[in-house]
């Protein structure tokens, strides 16, 4: 199975492009083992750099990868624990999170609305008044096509990067969800042609600072924002395993865990929009670039405002998704965020 990454040294910050091996505990390094095998490596320089060469540079990468284990060429072969994994495409040309699961979005609003019940002298009767004017549903527009936001592309992190919890926030939250990368472009995409301009699939944490979000969907601005576009806080891998390698991609399990404790799971199937329809929505009348990448949105039950519970400073973030690997962050506070907190400056 092709699951690239994007690595460096521990000694180095050279970032480098690699293939896992014997069960991810190892890593080819693939511009090494193309010079020694004599076939450039100029593909071979960057996952993006991969990416825009086409199909016939991943039948390439394969391809020595295997050789390279056959022949047991130790010098391009690095241990797991001397490589530090970076966001495995650091530099797409593109980050948009898109709304595939709306139940996702129905669990929330029954969140919020039930908060605002508790409020009044009859929380029981209010809710139900919520309920019977439809402020409880999903927009007929939303159950239509994806909605989705421009993300932050520009500061990607990757397995084992620190979230920064913005300075300000009291609210942070994770969100359980993958990822389609685009492999090819292309404008006016149909459904049934879309899977062959996918390139692969990872996980996405889509980190979110719910107090800063609830002001800007107030504003009327969207759902993003600086609730969600701070530095460090688009976490993304381990890797990107290729879109071949999944027999049923719309058939995995999805777990998130805080702290070793389980509190989300869900499954890959529960999308009301795939990725498929993603593509074709956003295709018509743009173009799409090889390179993007398209976040699914939470999964129903995929981030704490579900469970009206939230992170702490130093929360160990596990998001796992079946036949792609766990995305493993810690979220934590800076240090002049800390003594802002702390007793004696209050």
């Amino acid at each position: 199975i092709m699951r690239l990454v994007t690595f460096s040294l521990a000694d180095s910050a050279d970032a480098r492009l690699g293939a896992l091996i014997n069960n991810d505990q190892q890593i080819v390094d693939l511009r090494t083992a193309a010079d020694m095998a004599g076939s450039g490596n100029k593909n071979f320089t960057s996952m993006l750099a991969l990416i825009d060469a086409g199909p016939a540079a991943l039948d390439s990468a394969r391809d020595i990868s295997a050789r390279t284990q056959t022949e047991g060429i130790a010098e391009a072969i690095i241990e797991h624990d001397n490589a530090r994994l970076h966001a495995p495409l650091p530099n797409p040309r593109r980050l948009r999170d898109c709304t595939c699961f709306l139940q996702h979005l129905r669990n929330t609003r029954k969140v919020r609305y039930t908060r605002l019940a508790a409020r009044e002298t009859a929380p029981e009767a209010a809710l139900e008044r919520f309920r019977a004017s439809g402020a409880l549903d999903v927009p007929p527009e939303w159950e239509a096509a994806p909605v989705y936001l421009n993300s932050n592309h520009l500061s990607l992190i990757g397995q084992g990067d620190d979230v920064i919890w913005p300075h300000e926030a009291r609210r942070m939250d994770y969100e359980l969800e993958w990822a389609v990368i685009t492999g090819s472009g292309g404008s006016n995409i149909k459904a049934e042609n879309a899977a062959k301009h996918f390139f692969g699939f990872t996980i996405f944490n889509d980190v979110s600072a719910r107090d800063i979000q609830a002001i800007e969907i107030r504003t009327g601005a969207g759902m993003g924002g600086p609730g969600k576009d701070f530095d460090a806080g688009n976490a993304m891998g381990p890797c990107i395993v290729t879109a071949d390698e999944l027999d049923d991609p719309y058939n995995q399990e999805m777990v998130a865990r805080i702290n070793g404790e389980e509190w989300s799971r869900g499954n890959t199937s529960m999308m009301d929009h795939r990725f498929e329809g993603v593509l074709a929505h956003l295709s018509h009348n743009q173009s799409i670039h090889p390179g993007e990448i398209f976040g699914s949105g939470t999964v129903p039950t995929g981030c704490g405002l579900e469970h009206n519970r939230y992170l702490s400073d130093g929360d160990t973030i596990e998001l796992d998704v079946e036949g792609i690997g766990v995305l493993q962050n810690r979220i934590v506070k800076l240090a002049d965020w800390r003594d802002r907190q702390s007793p004696d400056k209050n």
